[in-house]
């Protein structure tokens, strides 16, 4: 037997309101999204990313800034280099099923 799980929103406190308002504005951004979907599978440099979605360097780096401030993203250092992957896997989840639903 499946369980319910029920949220009402009285219980949720402001700082679980406000982050969850974030993820749903870093969701509703199209470059967000491209750079999300780019980053679910393997780890890009900035550069990659730049290159791979045509966008300018300083703007793939202020999104990755926003995505990362949520724990979206993660990177890891390699001498000079930043490479991000997602790091967070429902959100992950999250997006390839609105993509999913778009596409349906």
């Amino acid at each position: 037997m499946r369980e319910e799980v029920q949220t009402n929103t009285h219980e949720l406190d402001e700082e679980t309101l406000f982050v969850v308002s974030q993820t749903f504005k870093a969701l509703s951004d199209p470059t967000r999204i491209r750079i999300l979907n780019l980053l679910c599978c393997n780890e890009h440099s900035v550069n990659d990313i730049a290159e791979e979605l045509n966008l300018g360097q300083s703007t793939v780096s202020h999104q990755l800034r926003f995505l990362k401030n949520l724990r979206l993203v993660k990177f890891r250092r390699e001498g000079t280099t930043l490479y991000y992957s997602s790091d967070d896997d429902h959100i992950m989840n999250l997006l390839h099923q609105a993509i999913d639903h778009a596409k349906h």
